[in-house]
């Protein structure tokens, strides 16, 4: 997991790169052409956009390819030769994926989303595919180590991109009668400012790019600082360092990127509609603010409390049945509410045209973790990490939530009854989880998997039961949530 996590880590952030928003630009160019009846330029646009992915996929891949060697020597894994060739491994996938990113964004741009969709659909399954395939052949079959089996399972990236290029490519040729009609009907083709639309493209994308990027430049901190800290300060081993890493950062980012994701779902149903309203008054803009907080918090802190309670069963059914392990996934859970809230507040900065501010508030959180990391590492090891990365998105938070309810005069403070509920449910899920773990402690993935079940289901109903007694649920959906009301809305 430490190597897969090395790996992937620059990935994610060099593909943020490579693409730099231009995908979703170039589908909301396409269809502003297109509703123009201009079809002949939106597919020079288009055309246009994938060859300039495609250099920026082969620029970013070099780059990649030539660092790697650094990266895999500052990363807390005990192989580096390992974590160059893993890294080297998803090169191919970085020069692919942008340049077909612009094809999807063409698509989307027509208004056509099913390939839009099923391609993504497409790659993720093949790739899934490969990974378990690859991975049981090189284990239990050749009998070979878990080492090639990584390299086999990063390289997945590349073979999924390929499989949806393909499937992309039929479509496209399955639907060229259709796209030789409306090329037939378009007005002549008179694209005379692409290089302006593209630098233009490019000035509004790179702020989305550098603050979608924060959370895995907070992980690459960790990646690139922590062993610094634990071999050339406390003079751990390679091995226990990387031990440690796996458990406080490798492991827990496939769980917490669950609540972060819920979050960015919450803020990016919101970004539209505040866009739309700029025109508005400060106050309606303020209350559309407080929608947002309100409805995310509903539904952002209860996941929270109840994944916190289970971190001992969930990272038992996805990695091991570990107390340490357990701690550190408990903590990291906590920590992505930090995460969740700070890209909310980001977000919604940006929305509001405050993409400067919502950059430089992400720098200070940035500088913040690279500062106290050190000697809260020195203090804590992997705990040190993770609240290293809560102060830093702490500092986030305040700062973006601050400048927009200077701006906007949010309501903040009406927040309280949502707060206030959510404490006492924290209060609840925990003191049962404790109460129940002194009496039973589930170690196997079966009986794991049926405690979390049964517990995460009956906290759920606590909840909601809760959220309509106290009067939460109305206010966020302006009615109580349960069977009644569905009862009442259908059959009735």
């Amino acid at each position: 997991m430490a190597l897969f996590n090395a790996s992937y880590n620059p990935y994610a952030l060099f593909i943020a790169l490579g693409t730099a928003g231009f995908p979703s630009a170039i589908a909301r160019r396409v269809a502003i052409y297109n509703g123009e009846n201009r079809f002949l330029d939106s597919k020079q646009l288009a055309k246009v956009g994938s060859f300039v992915m495609l250099l920026s996929g082969i620029l970013c891949g070099t780059i990649l390819w030539i660092i790697a060697p650094i990266i895999a020597k500052t990363s807390p894994v005990v192989s580096t030769s390992s974590a160059v060739i893993s890294i080297r491994v998803l090169v191919p996938a970085i020069v692919i994926l942008p340049s077909m990113s612009s094809i999807r964004g063409w698509f989307q741009g027509n208004q056509d989303l099913k390939p839009y969709g099923v391609s993504q659909l497409w790659e993720q399954f093949i790739r899934i595919v490969f990974i378990l395939a690859a991975t049981y052949v090189v284990i239990n079959v050749l009998h070979r180590s878990y080492i090639e089996a990584v390299y086999l399972s990063v390289m997945a990236a590349f073979v999924g991109a390929v499989a949806s290029y393909l499937y992309l490519g039929i479509y496209y040729k399955r639907k060229s009668a259709d796209y030789a009609a409306l090329a037939a009907k378009s007005k002549p083709f008179d694209l005379t400012s692409i290089r302006k639309i593209f630098l233009m493209i490019a000035y509004e994308s790179i702020p989305f790019v550098i603050v979608g990027s924060g959370i895995t430049l907070s992980q690459l901190i960790d990646q690139l600082f922590f062993k610094q800290v634990m071999e050339g300060v406390q003079h751990y081993s390679a091995v226990y360092t990387q031990y440690i890493y796996t458990l406080f950062s490798a492991n827990p980012t496939k769980i917490t990127t669950v609540v972060v994701s819920l979050a960015l779902a919450v803020a990016e149903t919101t970004l539209p509609l505040l866009a739309n309203s700029l025109a508005a008054k400060k106050g309606d803009i303020g209350q559309l603010i407080f929608q947002n907080m309100n409805m995310l918090l509903f539904a952002l802190l209860p996941i929270v409390a109840i994944l916190g309670a289970l971190s001992y069963e969930v990272n038992g059914i996805f990695f091991s049945f570990s107390s340490l392990g357990g701690d550190y996934l408990f903590w990291n859970i906590i920590q992505s509410l930090f995460l969740g809230l700070a890209i909310n507040g980001l977000t919604l900065l940006q929305a509001l045209h405050y993409s400067r501010k919502a950059m430089y508030y992400l720098f200070i959180g940035l500088v913040a973790k690279l500062l106290f990391q050190p000697p809260l590492v020195i203090l804590m090891q992997g705990f040190g990490a993770i609240l290293s990365t809560a102060i830093g998105f702490g500092f986030v938070i305040l700062l973006s939530y601050g400048e927009v309810r200077r701006e906007f005069h949010v309501p903040f403070g009406r927040l309280k009854v949502n707060i206030l509920v959510n404490i006492v449910f924290f209060a609840i899920v925990i003191g049962l989880a404790y109460g129940i773990h002194k009496l039973y402690v589930p170690n196997g993935l079966i009986t794991a998997f049926l405690f979390c079940s049964v517990f995460g289901l009956v906290t759920l109903l606590i909840y909601l039961f809760m959220a309509n007694r106290t009067g939460l649920s109305a206010t966020v959906f302006d009615r109580k949530i349960g069977y009644k009301y569905f009862r009442y809305k259908h059959f009735q």
